[in-house]
Order: C-alpha cells, then structure tokens, then sequence
C-alpha cells in the first residue's frame, strides 16, 4: 500500500572481518531501540500488517537493523563497518532475515507528496544520539536487487545533529529530499547511538511523487496486500465502504479460475484489473509521477473520486478447505511404561500435506499430561514428554495446513503402566497459573518435586510469578514458603 503521507499535514578490512564485526553487534546486549514513525519504515509496516511474511520483525520493529555503527565507511576511518551488503535491512541479525528480501512489488510504499518532508522517531528505549543520517537510493538503481552499499548514494542527503543527548518524546528532524528523486526509492535512516558501539539502520520504502504530479483527485483508500496464496475455487473480495457502511456498488469479487491465478502476486493484479474495469471512480494500482494508477502484480493501492462515497476498502478471502488433506496417527504403541511418573512416548503423524502439528495426551481426569508441537509433512517423528501415573490416557493429534485453511485430528487411546511419581498435582509450573487457588498442587519441573498452594490469604502468592518476579516460584523462588507446602 501506499500511506499516503504529506508533511504538510505533520503540524495539524576483509570480508571475514565484516561478518564477524556485524555477528559481534548482533550478540551486543544493547538496550537502545527505536524506529522511524513518520514515515512509516518497512518493520513498522510489518507491525501494521500493510507488509507480510515479515518473521519476528512485525512483533519487534524497535529492535530491527542494529548493529555497528560507521555506515557506509567504517567510523574514523576506520575499516568498514556497519551492516553487511545483502543484509542492511536486518542488521545481520537471522530474526530479521525477511526484511533484506528486496524487489519492486516486495514491499508497500509511502506515498512522498512534498520534498521538504519531517522525519520522526519513535524509541521504546531511548539513548543519547550522535547524530542521524538519511540516504536514498541512488538514479537509476535496480529494486530487484538485495539493498548494499551500491544501492545508495555515498553520501546523506540529510544529517542531524543529535547533540549527544537523550532524545524527549521522540525526535523530529526537517529535511529536504533532493529534486532529482522521484518514483520507487528507499530510504536508509540511521540512527547513530552515542553510548553504544552500534547504530539503527531503518529502511523506508517510498514513492516520490512531485508536488506538481497529483493530478485528478485521486485519494487513497486501502490496498490490495497479496500474502496468502489461494487455491482454485477461492473468491477474493474488494468491499467498499462508505460513512453509511458498506457500500456494495462498488465492492467487486474474482474467483481463482487456475493454479496460475491463485499466486498471490496475480490475484492481486487480477482483482486491481477486475476492480479498473468495473468502475471510472475507483482506481486500484501504483500511482506514477504523471498521475497515472497502474495495477502490478504485487502490492497495489486502492483511490478513490471524491464523488463515489468510497471512504476505505477492505479486501476479505472466501478460501475453500483442501477436500483432499489427510492427516492421522501412526505407530502408536498400545502400551508405554512409566518410570517414576515419566515416559518419553514416541510415535509418527503421516500427512500429505506440510501442517502445523500438535500432539496432546490427555489422563483419565482429561487433565494434560504431554503436549508437543512440529511442523510436518508426510511421515513425522513426534515424541512427547509425559507426566503422569499409570492407566487409561487419550492422545489427540491436531494438523492445520500452513495456509491455515484446513484442520484434520486424530484421537487414539493408550495406556501407560509401571509406576507413577507418587503424588499426583494439578499442574505443571507454571501451567494453568491464573487458575492457582488454595489446595492447588504442582509438579516443579526444574527439581521433580510437588508443591500445594497454601490457604487464604497467602494462596494469592501463588499466581505472582513472571520472567521478572519470580521469588515465590515454588520450590526455588526466594520466598517460596510463604506461597507454598512442599508435599
């Protein structure tokens, strides 16, 4: 999508030494992070789900694109640092990896109407700037190609001093993006910490689009965002809504007629194409520096004439399950036996398709015993780590596709014999936590010992555990007598 973004409404050595530099900087625990807001970089935009298949960038955008600081050359003259070539995006850092995946219809843009534009950071934590930098592609790259240094200009079109200081409420810098850029570009913020050895590399996509270049009244008004591939028979539908609701003379829907079709980069510009057709008021595609809205396959943004009522659009699946998924469990032994309450129970799941898997056995009380989860696809190995005392057990397996479409489960009956551990409990730490009342027993994993909840008021002890506070963790936290009688 295209945010539609106007600054003038803000006021209302060697290669092996490259690597392990960028390795050492991911490793860093440094506390600083942030990004950039206004406009929106390509990890916020994966936070907002305007851009897909993003990995754990679109659940930490504040923490993407760290690592040494000194880009493009290295700092005080220094060798090269700062981020590898191929992996500017994510800091080198593997969690980040889908944001380095670079091509013309990868990523959404922001839409740049004005030159003199206000670039704003926002931090979780915030530390002491150097300074910060913005550099733009250079004339005449090629947005098909991974981002490195080549891909930019060898200097800033914008720096500013951050005067060594903790920036307050966010930081807001004015500058001016140079005449000679228009149409697709990145933008490379950076962030230069002062306390730290590191910087922030945050990328924007934008389209540059002269002030003088916004012909025909267009306004933005959604976006077509092709993340899930379809299937033959599947519809995609475009709604339209106006401040009444949905206004249904201009909501248009496709079906996936072929394989071909089911893309996700050509559905999109199938239903921009049926959506261009159907209506002179409504435009769906990427909009030029003539004015001019042209459906891609890939990401495509939604206009609207004034005149139509069309305030937004959303884009709604109607996906058909996959009739022909199967999924079911397979050398189940009839018998596993208990040693002191544990067995580790193996067994295969057989699909034929690639599913999200998850196995959970079950006591006579249906209390959760095992529970383990694996992606799979055809024959799986599974084990599970079980709990429990001996006797009648049920195993349920449940496998979802990866499109999320389709769900298949399989329960069989298993016995476990031998002994049990002696006591029996209610869960295991810190299972089931904000159930724990007065009387409630559980297994603590970490010394293989069983705890009961004292009465009122102390029992309210036993819910204060987290990855911070954690002193009445029973049997190892710091105060755990208080919450807990070791049985």
């Amino acid at each position: 999508m295209k945010n539609n973004f106007n600054t003038c409404n803000l006021i209302t050595g060697c290669a092996f030494s490259l690597v392990l530099l960028s390795a050492m900087a991911v490793s860093q625990s440094v506390w600083a992070h942030g990004y950039l807001e206004v406009p929106p970089s390509r990890a916020l935009l994966c936070q907002k789900g305007e851009n897909k298949n993003c990995g754990q960038a679109q659940y930490e955008p504040q923490s993407t694109g760290e690592t040494f600081k000194g880009f493009p050359n290295g700092a005080g003259g220094a060798p090269l640092q700062g981020p590898i070539d191929g992996k500017i995006a994510s800091g080198g850092n593997a969690l980040f990896s889908a944001l380095d995946a670079q091509s013309a219809t990868r990523w959404h843009l922001t839409e740049i109407s004005d030159r003199n534009i206000t670039f704003q950071w926002q931090y979780t934590a915030a530390h002491p700037a150097t300074q910060y930098e913005y550099f733009i592609t250079r004339d005449g790259w090629n947005p098909n190609e991974a981002l490195k240094r080549a891909s930019f200009d060898s200097a800033p079109f914008c720096t500013v001093d951050g005067g060594h200081q903790v920036p307050v409420g966010g930081a807001k810098q004015n500058c001016v993006i140079p005449d000679s850029k228009s149409g697709h570009h990145v933008i490379l913020a950076v962030w230069t910490v002062d306390d730290t050895a590191n910087a922030f590399y945050d990328p924007v996509d934008v389209n540059i689009i002269a002030e003088a270049a916004l012909p025909g009244g267009w306004s933005p008004v959604g976006s077509i965002a092709p993340s899930t591939p379809l299937r033959v028979g599947d519809k995609v539908k475009a709604r339209a809504f106006s401040t009444a609701g949905e206004n249904t003379q201009y909501s248009v829907e496709i079906s996936i007629d072929n394989a071909d079709e089911g893309q996700a980069e050509n559905w999109s510009f199938k239903l921009a194409e049926a959506i261009n057709n159907a209506h002179s008021l409504i435009r769906a595609g990427i909009r030029d520096e003539d004015g001019n809205i042209t459906p891609i396959r890939g990401n495509n943004s939604l206009y609207a004439q004034t005149e139509s009522g069309v305030r937004r659009y959303e884009v709604q699946l109607e996906m058909q399950e996959d009739a022909g998924a199967s999924m079911k469990i397979s050398a189940l032994q009839p018998e596993y036996v208990l040693d002191n309450g544990r067995v580790s129970m193996a067994f295969t799941a057989q699909t034929n398709r690639r599913m999200n898997l998850e196995a959970t056995l079950f006591d006579e009380k249906n209390k959760q015993v095992g529970i383990v989860s694996q992606v799979g696809e055809g024959s799986t190995g599974l084990s599970l780590d079980v709990r429990s005392a001996p006797g009648a057990h049920t195993l349920t397996l449940v496998g979802t596709t990866e499109d999320g479409r389709t769900t298949r489960q399989d329960t069989r009956s298993v016995t476990l014999t031998g002994e049990g551990a002696g006591i029996e409990y209610d869960f295991v730490f810190p299972e089931g936590i904000s159930d724990y009342t007065a009387g409630t027993k559980v297994l603590q994993p970490k010394t293989d010992e069983v705890f009961e909840c004292k009465p009122f008021p102390a029992s309210g002890y036993c819910k204060q555990y987290s990855s911070t506070a954690n002193g009445f963790e029973p049997g190892v936290g710091a105060s755990w007598q208080l919450a807990w009688d070791k049985l």
